[in-house]
């Protein structure tokens, strides 16, 4: 992964930002890509998941797992005595 190389774009200057990413990165590995050698996914020879995963798919647990926006407050400017 770029992720991991330093003075790069893709380098992440904080830390919570890099493990996001490999997060992602190990989501996409184990359930969307099918390797040579078992000719499926991890996940599929776990007998976690029946079928590999698309963006649609991993773009749904995401916005399953985010929590949702709450109530915000009114904007009212302070005035300072």
């Amino acid at each position: 992964m770029r992720r991991f190389t330093r003075l790069t774009n893709a380098f992440s200057k904080k830390i919570e930002n890099h493990a996001h990413s490999v997060a992602l990165h190990f989501l996409w590995y184990n359930f969307g890509r099918i390797h040579k050698t078992l000719r499926v996914t991890p996940a599929m020879a776990a007998g976690v998941a029946d079928s590999p995963w698309d963006y649609v798919d991993v773009v749904k647990v995401l916005d399953d797992y985010t929590p949702k926006a709450g109530k915000r407050g009114s904007y009212k400017k302070r005035i300072s005595n």
